[in-house]
């Protein structure tokens, strides 16, 4: 299949490279440091699964010399998929199927809103990983999975292939009975896991021994559990307890991507997360006392990073 990965950075270098690495025909959209390294070095790949060095990539800034593939993978942060219009245009042709990787439940309309929602299946990923340098990725936890499905939860023909190629490089592919519930039992997860372990600025092993924020985050499990279940998803009802149980299991020190850049001063995925929860929640008319109180504590910090305040960092 010919792939465009949109974004070569954690997420879209090691699938991406993944997927070149077994013999697909993928294309990276690149710009600045990335798309210089990944010219002039190729990609490097270190993980636990196998480390490799693809000594020449495609890559490219420009999506008209690319144009209409089979798969593109939309792996930016969520905050940047407002930028992506003039990107994806020219790489979607009649049998594209583009598939979002982000943190974030909106990302499937917002892409829709762009290229039609016949073209946009709801999508998600698990990896944790790092940019060690432009070009170079470091996979160091989890077992990397790919899933995937039609938004109106059906599984139609086109998907085979996709599943078939993604399965061959080595990455897990799954196309799950019900996306929704998948999609949002890892929203679950990493929203209330990522903004408690951001206001308390610890691991996942400080918040889940310590008494006070384990009650916080099982507290902040339990209003995404019911908010999902406003939206009409069928949430299983060991969702809370599932969620608690993968905190447990976690390493001592891991923590999740939006954490990492709020602590690190960086712009994050906060308006796509916790700023998504008290969103949707306003819609719905629920009362969601302990999410909104964390995007509250988050936002000037998350103003500052982008650049909308201005006062030291303490």
């Amino acid at each position: 299949m010919r792939f465009a990965v949109i974004g070569a950075g954690a997420v879209g270098g090691y699938f991406g490279g993944r997927l070149a690495q077994s013999g697909e025909d993928v294309w990276f959209l690149a710009r600045g440091r990335t798309l210089e390294a990944l010219r002039q070095h190729g990609l490097k790949v270190d993980s636990a699964k196998g480390d490799f060095v693809l000594p020449s990539v495609r890559v490219s800034e420009q999506p008209n010399e690319v144009g209409p593939v089979d798969v593109v993978l939309v792996a930016v942060k969520a905050w940047q998929i407002a930028e992506l219009a003039p990107i994806l245009k020219p790489l979607v042709g009649p049998q594209t199927m583009v598939v979002p990787l982000q943190n974030g439940v909106e990302a499937p309309d917002e892409l829709s809103r762009m290229v039609g929602g016949d073209k946009v299946l709801v999508g998600l990923c698990g990896l944790m990983s790092t940019i060690v340098e432009p070009g170079h990725i470091r996979h160091f936890g989890l077992e990397p999975f790919i899933a995937f499905k039609e938004q109106n939860n059906s599984r139609t023909p086109r998907l085979e292939p996709l599943r078939a190629a993604i399965a061959k490089s080595g990455v897990q592919a799954a196309i799950p009975e019900d996306i929704h519930v998948r999609f949002w039992l890892k929203f679950l997860f990493i929203t209330a896991l990522g903004g408690v372990g951001s206001v308390t600025r610890a691991p996942a092993g400080i918040v889940r021994q310590t008494p006070a924020t384990r009650q916080l985050l099982y507290r902040t499990i339990r209003e995404i559990d019911a908010l999902a279940k406003a939206k009409g998803v069928k949430m299983p009802a060991s969702a809370v307890d599932d969620t608690m149980a993968i905190v447990d299991g976690m390493p001592p020190g891991g923590t999740t991507s939006m954490q990492r850049d709020i602590l690190e001063g960086r712009p994050s995925e906060l308006e796509s997360l916790c700023g998504a929860v008290a969103r949707i929640g306003k819609e719905l008319g629920l009362d969601l006392p302990v999410n909104t109180a964390i995007y509250s504590a988050l936002l000037p910090s998350e103003m500052r990073a982008r650049g909308e305040l201005k006062f030291d960092r303490m």
